[in-house]
């Protein structure tokens, strides 16, 4: 008898494994919408993300009508976020966007969205090692979007200012950024594509600085094609604007060779 009592014990226990493991037990369940967001607030505070977001799941999917569905999504989008899962917390706070456009917290949303582009792990230091031609801050652009989009739509929102400065900032980079192709193509002699990158920073970030390096590596390379009208067009434009620049204070010479030895100095060598 002892021996078939021991038998239906292992046989038991090795059921378990054989239909598999036990079911987690759902610690939710049975539980209103309102003590479940508690319960991913909780976890948000201990710095669980990964749990809060499980929460948060299961009160958006048992109760999605509700308004703490709705809060929970945007949660989620936080949690993500602090989690340092750009691409998920992004996901999250578009889905909200295009769920609630009208939520009296949808300024926060577009926020964290520009928010976990513009704070990817990496994503400068990805840029500079990377060959200047090759270079791709797309997610440069889509954060300054974001955030030129929660100025535009939400200009007395809380987070207005701070979107701002970062909107100058990813300017001041972006500007950079097609200066440094400019300075490529100019060393390549490829003078039109530089051309078009240097009117493409005045015209889509004309409060950067990178202007005036604009205007003078358009000078530069006007000069280096023959076209003289046009050179003399942008330097008027640079005289009016910028009237203690080096090119218009010092002795302009027109040989090409004396023009490119200025402008290498004036952008410095990398």
């Amino acid at each position: 008898m002892k021996y078939i009592l021991i038998l239906m014990i292992t046989l038991f226990l090795n059921g378990c494994t054989i239909f598999g493991a036990p079911t987690e037990l759902d610690d939710t369940k049975g539980l209103s919408a309102e003590r479940i967001y508690q319960m991913g607030e909780e976890k948000m505070i201990d710095k669980d993300y990964e749990k809060a977001i499980v929460y948060f799941g299961k009160l958006e999917s048992r109760y999605p009508n509700g308004r703490y569905a709705t809060q929970a999504q945007l949660e989620t989008a936080y949690a993500h976020y602090k989690k340092g899962d750009a691409v998920q917390a992004v996901a999250a706070a578009e889905r909200f966007i295009k769920l609630h456009p009208n939520h009296p917290n949808v300024d926060y949303a577009y926020y964290l969205k520009g928010l976990a582009v513009f704070n990817e792990r990496g994503l400068l230091e990805k840029l500079t090692k990377q060959e200047i031609s090759d270079r791709d801050p797309r997610a440069l652009r889509d954060s300054f979007m974001t955030f030129k989009d929660l100025v535009t739509r939400y200009p007395n929102s809380r987070y207005a200012k701070d979107a701002t400065q970062r909107m100058i900032y990813l300017s001041n980079s972006l500007s950079e950024h097609e200066l440094d192709v400019a300075r490529y193509y100019m060393k390549r002699q490829a003078y039109l594509a530089a051309v078009n990158r240097c009117k493409y920073v005045i015209e889509y970030y004309p409060q950067s600085p990178g202007v005036e390096r604009a205007l003078v590596t358009m000078v530069s390379a006007y000069d280096l094609l023959g076209l003289d009208d046009l050179k003399k067009d942008t330097l008027r434009i640079l005289q009016t604007n910028y009237p203690e620049n080096p090119l218009l204070t010092g002795k302009v010479v027109q040989e090409e060779k004396v023009w490119w030895k200025f402008w290498e100095g004036m952008l410095g060598s990398k």
